[in-house]
Parts: structure tokens; C-alpha cells; sequence
């Protein structure tokens, strides 16, 4: 069953288990995954402050809506769970969580192109349409070692700010979103800006728009409900669209992901 484009997104935790199983899944069709290794996390309602992350050990085409392991802040599970969690993930995850009432959903990456994009001392650049959904809206964060440190989280989320998602340096990308499908989007465009990055690099000179156009990109992006110019459309409803397809391709590769 899929929410009509415009409806308000569920928030019983049956329904958020299940969107974010189906981002597991999508992160692995899309070749986003790392093995066991990366993460996705969801906050649920309430004031309890729990959150579901993947179980680990667990390939993420593996995932489903009744595996996630829910856990505190303190990366306790609050339910009986056969499954542990990846200390890494806990340590990035959670600061973003406790730092951040908007950001729902967090979503990390190693993709080739993220790695690749987060090793370049420019970081990202606006060399395609893609890439200008983030124009100035990404913060960068210092390598310091595999993040097992809770020393870091500070640095995490002062680097993070009010970003849309960080590039994690010498480590891959993150992203953040009011939901999980916000999250997952903000990830599949910012891999795309990334790998198209690349194979720009490997073509010769670059061509970079205009500082003003990078803005009004940026925000046609990022405040769809701002003031119209004269003659100028609006596509509120393209994301809930493209997320409602996700959805019913994952019914025909992967249904097993409600379980």
C-alpha cells in the first residue's frame, strides 16, 4: 500500500519501519551500500528520544521493517533484539539525532563517487544541476579516524550545522531529512552530483554557472514555497511522485522488505 502524492506521511512505527526498511533496500539497488558497514537511522515520535538503526551484520538488501533494532540515545536497545550495533554508527548517528529536531532520518554512505568527491580539497562543485540542490548547504567534516570516538561527536555536529548533509572527509557523505524519504533523495542526488563530478573531471576544461544562478538553483531546490517570479512554474508534489515509484519498484524486486 502507497500514500497518494500530498498526504501526510505516517508516523505510526509500523509505517516508519517500513519506509525505512524500503531505504535499505533502495540504498543497496542503487549499489550505495558498503557491506554491513554504513547506516541509516530513523527517530520515532515521542519523547522517549529512540531511534531505529540497522541491525548489525545484516547486507541491507537483508533489512526489513521488523529487524530494525530500536535503540536510546545511549545505544541501548529498548526492546528484545537478537542483533547488535555498529558502535560507529551509534557514535555518528546519535549526536546528529540529539543535535538536530529536524533531522528524522540520518543517511550515510562510502560510495565510490562520495569517497572520491570527499578526498578533493574543493569538496563538492556546482558543475551540474544536480549539485546545485547543496550549493552552500553542505558542511565538511575533518577525518579523525574511524568514528569511535565520542570526542568527535561535537565536531560532527558543529560541522554539520543546519546543513542538508555533510561530506565526511577521507570517508564518504551524509545526508539528513525531515523524513526518511526526504533523506534518501537529498543521498541519491548528491551520489549522482558526485559521480558526475568525477567523469566531468576526466573530460577537460569545466564549466562552472554563475554564483546568482548557483543561488536561485539552490533555492528552486530547497524553498519550493517561496514567492514565484512572474512566469514561473511549481513542482511541489515531484519528490512524493518519484517516491511512490521507489516504492512500487521495490513491490516488484524486493517485496520482502515489509516483513
Amino acid at each position: 500500500m502507497t500514500t497518494p502524492p500530498g498526504a501526510a506521511p505516517a508516523t505510526d512505527e509500523r509505517s516508519l519501519r517500513e519506509a525505512l526498511a524500503a531505504c535499505y533496500r533502495l540504498i543497496a539497488h542503487f549499489r550505495m551500500s558498503d557491506l554491513t558497514f554504513t547506516h541509516i537511522s530513523l527517530r520515532l515520535p515521542g519523547p522517549e528520544a529512540h531511534f531505529l538503526i540497522n541491525p548489525y551484520g545484516l547486507m541491507f538488501d537483508e533489512i526489513t521493517a521488523s529487524s530494525l533494532v530500536k535503540i536510546d540515545l545511549a545505544g541501548r536497545p529498548v526492546e528484545p533484539t537478537p542483533y547488535t550495533v555498529n558502535p560507529a554508527g551509534f557514535v555518528i548517528h546519535s549526536a546528529i539525532h540529539a543535535a538536530r529536531a529536524d533531522a528524522h532520518c540520518v543517511l550515510h554512505t562510502h560510495t565510490r563517487a562520495g569517497c572520491a568527491v570527499a578526498a578533493q580539497a574543493g569538496g563538492l562543485l556546482p558543475l551540474n544541476q544536480m549539485s546545485m540542490e547543496f550549493y552552500g548547504r553542505l558542511g565538511y567534516h575533518d577525518y579523525e579516524g574511524i568514528a569511535l570516538s565520542f570526542d568527535e561527536q561535537q565536531r560532527l555536529v558543529a560541522d554539520l550545522g543546519d546543513h542538508l548533509g555533510l561530506v565526511l572527509r577521507n570517508h564518504g557523505l551524509l545526508t539528513v531529512g525531515a523524513d526518511v524519504q526526504q533523506a534518501f533523495m537529498r543521498m541519491y542526488y548528491l551520489e549522482k552530483a558526485c559521480d558526475i563530478q568525477i567523469a566531468a573531471q576526466a573530460g577537460g576544461e569545466l564549466v562552472i554557472p554563475p554564483d546568482a544562478v548557483c543561488r536561485r538553483t539552490e533555492q528552486q531546490f530547497n524553498a519550493p514555497q517561496r514567492p514565484l517570479a512572474d512566469n514561473e512554474l511549481a513542482d511541489p508534489d515531484g519528490l512524493d511522485l518519484a517516491w511512490q515509484a521507489l516504492l512500487r519498484l521495490l513491490d516488484r524486486v524486493a517485496p520482502g522488505y515489509r516483513d
